[in-house]
């Protein structure tokens, strides 16, 4: 028997970023293992690659909003099954055990805060209640949130984490595509700001509605951006993707987004934007505007 049959048993294998102690978070990119302390105080960004790891909902919502401005609204709103569906499990069932999993009732989140004093409609999605998928109640209150934008004479600021289209609801999901890009529309003609924020992962229907309608459309470095998946169009063309396809960094360079924004920068940048249009969108000089017409 030799050596490495012997011992090879007993030699610790690299551990993944699942295993670092509760305490210890490990960098998914340089695996650097660091106090979560220090991570917490950077924003969820490593110190030593620059990585930006996901987080969750409410932590960009603390992230962007002034302490204790942000007044969520449409919170009783709940998804229902018209369609019965089921795949591995009914979608009753998703949805029980994502309302277990994050203590919400959708992926999405809004309300009303201030950014640095600017008076703005946020809506931000969770991830982690299914992937952050877009369905009827998501559709509704990222409508509402416009509605809402357009009577307080506000900005509105959406920042998306998705997957995309919730499969489940099937056609109920994909209206929802076309509902918010409508009331989108209703914010333009009013001339208040949308300014869209690009996380990682936004993908799907998500990506191909109101994400990449804003005014402004900002991404965090190194996020995941596009419609269907890299394997999806490697297969459906026949061809091999370019380097850093889909990332941040690509989409920038070919003119898709406007800018990156480092996540320590995001409330600053955010309401620079909005201060910068706010000179527009007075609501006297609104209704003087109407009122000419």
């Amino acid at each position: 028997m030799n050596f490495n049959e012997l011992f090879g048993s007993f030699r610790k294998k690299q551990s993944s970023p699942k295993e670092a102690p509760s305490h210890w978070v490990k960098c998914s990119k340089c695996q650097s293992l660091m106090y979560f302390k220090e991570i917490e105080h950077l924003f969820n960004v490593c110190p030593k690659c620059g990585y930006h790891m996901r987080i969750t909902a409410q932590q960009r919502i603390n992230l962007i909003c002034d302490e204790d401005t942000f007044t969520e609204f449409d919170m009783s709103l709940a998804p229902v099954d018209p369609l019965k569906f089921v795949d591995k499990k009914s979608y009753k069932k998703r949805i029980a055990e994502a309302t277990e999993k994050t203590g919400r009732t959708s992926s999405v989140i809004s309300g009303s805060c201030s950014i640095n004093g600017v008076s703005t409609q946020l809506v931000v999605f969770d991830f982690k209640f299914m992937g952050g998928s877009l369905g009827s109640v998501e559709g509704e209150k990222i409508v509402r949130a416009i509605s809402r934008a357009i009577e307080n004479r506000e900005g509105l600021v959406i920042v998306s984490a998705s997957g995309g289209a919730r499969m489940q609801e099937s056609t109920f999901s994909l209206l929802q595509m076309s509902k918010t890009s409508c009331a989108l529309t209703k914010l333009s003609d009013a001339g208040l700001p949308f300014i869209s924020v690009l996380t990682d992962p936004t993908m799907g229907g998500v990506s191909a509605s109101f994400a990449w309608l804003g005014d402004v459309i900002i991404t965090e470095p190194g996020s995941l951006i596009g419609f269907a998946g890299q394997r999806v169009i490697k297969q459906t063309i026949g061809a091999d993707l370019p380097e850093g396809f889909q990332r941040a960094e690509f989409l920038l360079e070919h003119g898709l987004i406007d800018m990156i924004v480092q996540r320590g920068e995001m409330k600053k940048c955010i309401s620079d934007i909005l201060t910068f249009f706010g000179k527009n969108y007075k609501k006297d000089e609104y209704e003087l505007k109407i009122k000419a017409s």
